[in-house]
């Protein structure tokens, strides 16, 4: 086997190790160290280290950089073993930005100038990197000098802050909010319906707002991890086994966590993944053990991955599925920023709301222990503690929850004097007159007018009682405020909205249609 090395000589000469032609990992991937570029595959990771992009370095220097990494990527996760990487990187730019010159070493003066280029507030970016020295040092390679390695023994670094996006409820990478993610549901539901998102993105966004897992447990997934059992009245609950993924030994599915499904999401999940199956008749030996979100080739996964995406794929499909939706935020009034980690974490902040335990919160979230949970108990969801008319007709356009289309009246309806299509509310208006039409051929489940305002299907009429609907809406929201549970309270704020929309349509169109009569 060829090596790259430089000639040790114990007596005077120092030892820069040994890089040998290829490399397993401890996830069992093999890779090779010739080129300027080493890419790692593993079961759902894909990893490029682009040693072209570094500043200068001495071969001597590069060489015990590279040999260890390389005990990196037999000893730890893929994700560590890039993210040395990535830190000894930022340290080795910092100081070529300083010496201009070729890297040959990293001494104390390095140490102590990229950590006053850093900030306090990031310093636990030298403290990320600080055990990769410590471990180029200690295995005897030259070019982390002693003096370095004392110098790492002797700071006292700030970690890395936690949770910050979420206790600070950033709108943009903290958790979304209620109004928000309805937003996402509903333009999902819709965009499904209009076929504008695929089966596969829908089940996937999908499985990310009501388990808010990591990318990697949903690259890892496979048709068999989504099961369907019948009780004895016909009675069919759906679960999906979900792979652990981030384990210390680099084996995703070696442990499943069991998570039931509703029966809206589950039986769609469950139809999916047996058209998968069907779909991969003959590709793979065993149908079964395709992916849940299968890539359009086979890859080169090791085996048992064969079209498996990795989590980047997955972050990626999620974010591309969800950006074509175009949903605004309320709080920005811009395009809902979204990721992987947001859906994550607001999971975790709407079952603190609830008032679920760290442990469930733990639990629900797949951590190991409760370290990490803390923050979403310390900061629960904001509910606004009233509505009024005024701050309803602010939100209304910010929020985009109506859905519909606004019509003169009955003659301009989809189903025009259909009396099936006519809505009306009794209990609202103290009138059996009717209000708005539905476009929609074919039964609904759902309460009429109230549900009606954010439907695709919905078509109010110019002169219609809207307003009576509002104020009813908002005087039932304040009532539940004071006598039920503030979540229970603010279960229509998205509605609420919706009227408020159709209100001022209403007075745009009034106003317009007066302003052309003269």
């Amino acid at each position: 086997m060829s090596t790259k090395t430089d000639n040790p000589s114990h007596a005077v000469q120092p030892y820069f190790g040994v890089v040998p032609e290829f490399v397993t990992t401890r996830g069992g991937a093999v890779f090779s160290t010739t080129g300027t570029m080493w890419e790692v595959r593993e079961a759902a990771a894909r990893v490029r280290l682009h040693f072209d992009k570094l500043p200068p370095l001495s071969i001597s220097f590069l060489t015990a950089f590279q040999a260890t990494l390389i005990w990196y990527a037999r000893n730890a996760s893929l994700w560590h073993f890039r993210n040395m990487f990535q830190r000894a990187s930022n340290l080795f730019e910092a100081k070529f930005d300083v010496t201009r010159t070729v890297i040959g070493e990293i001494n104390a003066v390095d140490i102590l100038n990229f950590r006053g280029s850093l900030g306090e507030a990031h310093e636990y970016k030298l403290g990320a990197v600080s055990g990769f020295l410590e471990q180029w040092h200690a295995m005897g390679y030259a070019g982390v000098t002693a003096d370095a390695a004392h110098q790492l023994k002797q700071l006292r670094l700030k970690g890395n802050p936690k949770g910050v996006d979420v206790t600070t409820r950033h709108p943009t990478k903290g958790p979304f909010t209620d109004l928000e993610l309805e937003a996402l549901q509903h333009n999902l539901n819709r965009a499904y319906g209009n076929g504008d998102v695929s089966d596969a993105e829908y089940v996937l966004c999908w499985l990310f707002m009501a388990l808010g897992q990591r990318p990697v447990q949903y690259a890892v997934l496979k048709v068999s991890d989504v099961a369907q059992s019948v009780d004895n009245d016909g009675i069919k609950t759906y679960y999906i086994s979900v792979p652990r993924g981030k384990r210390r030994d680099s084996k995703p599915r070696k442990e499943f966590k069991v998570r039931a499904l509703t029966p809206q999401i589950g039986k769609h999940v469950f139809r999916y993944a047996q058209k998968l199956k069907a779909q991969f008749e003959g590709k793979l030996k065993d149908p079964n053990a395709a992916p849940l979100f299968p890539s359009a080739d086979i890859g080169e996964a090791p085996d048992g991955y064969a079209y498996h995406q990795t989590s980047a794929e997955i972050g990626i499909m999620l974010a591309d599925a969800l950006s074509r939706l175009n949903v605004v935020s309320e709080r920005t009034g811009d395009f809902i920023k979204v990721g992987a980690k947001r859906f994550r974490t607001t999971v975790g902040t709407r079952a603190a709301q609830e008032g679920h335990s760290e442990l469930v919160i733990a639990e629900l979230l797949d951590h190991s222990d409760t370290q990490n949970v803390g923050v979403y108990v310390k900061s629960t969801a904001e509910i606004v503690e009233r509505i009024d008319r005024a701050m309803a007709m602010y939100m209304a356009p910010l929020a985009q929850a109506f859905a519909g289309k606004l019509i003169a009246g009955p003659a301009e309806a989809t189903r025009a004097f259909d009396p099936a299509s006519e809505i009306r509310a009794p209990q609202i208006t103290k009138s059996l007159k009717c209000m708005s039409s539905c476009g929609k051929n074919g039964p609904c489940g759902f309460l009429k007018p109230i549900a009606c305002y954010t439907c695709g299907s919905f078509e109010p009429w110019l002169d219609g009682p809207h307003e009576m609907v509002l104020d009813y809406l908002l005087s039932d929201r304040d009532r539940l405020m004071k006598d039920a549970d503030p979540r229970i309270a603010s279960i229509n704020d998205r509605t609420i909205f919706a009227v408020a929309e159709v209100v001022a349509l209403c007075e745009e169109s009034k106003a317009a249609r007066e302003a052309s009569n003269g």
